[in-house]
């Protein structure tokens, strides 16, 4: 008996220092969840962190893949959720919510539905203005959906700059997320100014006077559902992505002969990467490092930086479905502390 007692203690010893040493942060998942309320695996625990880690990807909306054109290049999904035609039936609600009748009324999945609907007809009238004025005009085309494409986080920070002043939601973590957001866009509208976008005064005026207009129905939207506001902006960067995408195709072998935007590489390659990390929600900090040699690699990084925006407007379709990604690097250090692990290996995450 007290042979068998000390294999037990030995076996659950051994066991337990085993755990604590093949824990990495690189395992805490930044994935969506449909099976909790908010959308997110979110660990308040090293016991939740550890059994979060064995939870598989969970995708049930639809996908778009866009066609692969370098070898060695990563294969990038965008999801792609306002097919409102197929909402009831796509085997998950399109706003990242399960198809349980418990978790969501008939009346609300009809509101989401005509919610989106709307958003789908706005999103294509904006497309069809754009596809019959810039039909052979590619870098003015992308002057102007930058432009247009970084209002909406102008808006969504506004609207919670507000709820915080009156203390009725206050969300660090969308505010952090949202900034890093518009900071990518403004880069990539810097870009196709060095490119000659802007050349043309009547562009500047459409772009313009669009974000205005933009600016203005994103805040009410927001105001009124934060929810429908979320996916449009989706719509938008879905739109984009898809641009972006099918320029590569077209212009990819011209694109690979000329020099890389000065503007590209200090953003993707120099200088501080948080702010570049902050806004892909859905993969931990430095797992991404572009590479930037030609105006190929340049756009198709702006190309994947809109699958990564995509991502993230997905997720904040649930009501606090969204979280820095650095929150998780600042939990895996706190856990670090806890077990007595070097510090180093925390400033390293964070850096």
């Amino acid at each position: 008996m007290a042979t068998s007692t000390s294999s037990v203690v030995f076996g659950i010893s051994v066991s337990s220092s085993t755990s604590l040493k093949i824990r990495s942060f690189r395992n805490v998942p930044t994935v969506l969840n449909s099976h909790t309320p908010s959308g997110l695996n979110v660990v308040t625990s090293p016991h939740h962190r550890h059994t979060a880690t064995q939870r598989p990807l969970s995708r049930n909306s639809f996908r778009v893949q866009a066609t692969v054109l370098q070898e060695d290049e990563q294969k990038v999904v965008v999801e792609e959720s306002f097919q409102s035609k197929s909402y009831p039936e796509n085997g998950g609600g399109g706003n990242g919510e399960p198809p349980d009748a418990s978790s969501s009324s008939g009346l609300e999945k009809w509101v989401v539905k005509i919610e989106q609907s709307i958003n789908i007809f706005l999103t294509d009238s904006v497309i069809k203005i754009l596809d019959t004025l810039y039909h052979d005009r590619h870098y003015a085309r992308f002057f102007v959906l930058e432009t247009i494409a970084r209002v909406p986080y102008f808006a969504f920070m506004s609207v919670l700059h507000l709820y915080e002043s009156f203390g009725w939601w206050r969300r660090a973590d969308y505010l952090k997320v949202h900034f890093a957001e518009s900071w990518n866009e403004m880069h990539h509208l810097l870009i196709m100014e060095e490119l000659g976008g802007n050349s043309w005064w009547f562009d500047r005026f459409l772009a313009q006077h669009i974000a205005v207009f933009y600016y203005f129905m994103t805040v009410f939207m927001y105001m009124l559902s934060p929810r429908m506001a979320y996916h449009f902006s989706e719509c938008v960067e879905s739109h984009a992505f898809e641009t972006y995408d099918k320029f590569i195709k077209d212009q990819g072998e011209q694109l690979k002969k000329l020099p890389a935007s000065n503007v590209a590489v200090k953003y993707y390659t120099e200088g501080n990467l948080y702010l570049f990390d902050e806004f892909q929600t859905a993969r931990p900090p430095t797992s991404r490092r572009p590479k930037i040699e030609n105006m190929y690699d340049v756009f198709l990084n702006i190309r994947d930086d809109e699958a990564e925006h995509c991502k993230t407007m997905k997720a904040c379709q649930t009501h606090g479905g969204l979280r820095s990604p650095h929150s998780y690097t600042d939990d895996a250090c706190e856990e670090d502390a806890g077990y007595g692990l070097p510090q180093a290996d925390c400033e390293e995450l964070t850096q």
